[in-house]
């Protein structure tokens, strides 16, 4: 049943990329400087690559993307052929069951559920080289509505709930930046051990 394990995106893949734009590219490459060059990247949530996955890929990182959906794995596996891609749910996810120089979440936790934010966050830690960073776009206020392409309801938690969620995974938080469209970017470190 692909409908269940995409979690809705199987429904609206199509419309999903047609409504995706560039924004956020721009948050994405300046937080590649920050990472060792050339590393492995883990794209949470990957839809069809675009934008963030081909911006990692034209910064040069070796490229991972998850995302639930078979027709945005495929199409991403199409846009990016040298990319490793898993068509699982993020909350099942074994991450390659490796660990990665960065991870980036963009338009996806808020989708989840707060148990599963806080699942993805520990697996997160869990799947983060030490110094690793992970990148995440959610509202800085915790505040909740429902997705227009899914129909799910969406949450953010808000900057102090994942400021304690990311030190329960053994990260911390760097900062917040906003992309030109008004969209908040948490960027965590995994703690030094």
């Amino acid at each position: 049943m692909i409908e269940a394990s995409s979690s809705g995106w199987e429904a609206v893949a199509m419309e999903f990329v047609a409504a995706r734009s560039d924004i956020g590219a721009d948050v994405v490459r300046r937080w590649t400087k920050s990472l060792r060059p050339g590393g492995d990247i883990v794209d949470i949530g990957c839809g069809a690559g675009a934008p963030v996955s081909v911006t990692l890929a034209e910064e040069g990182f070796v490229v991972f993307g998850i995302d639930a959906s078979p027709t945005l794995v495929s199409m991403f596996r199409r846009r990016l052929p040298a990319a490793h891609a898993a068509c699982e749910t993020v909350q099942r996810s074994a991450f390659f069951g490796r660990q990665f120089d960065g991870a980036v979440a963009v338009g996806l936790m808020f989708l989840l559920s707060e148990n599963d934010q806080r699942t993805l966050i520990h697996n997160v830690g869990r799947a983060l080289k030490p110094g690793a960073r992970f990148l995440f776009s959610v509202p800085r206020g915790e505040c909740e509505w429902q997705d227009r392409q899914t129909g799910q309801p969406s949450r953010s938690l808000g900057e102090a709930r994942y400021r304690d969620l990311l030190a329960g995974a053994g990260m911390h938080l760097m900062e917040i930046c906003l992309d030109d469209g008004g969209n908040h970017y948490f960027d965590a470190v995994s703690d030094m051990t």
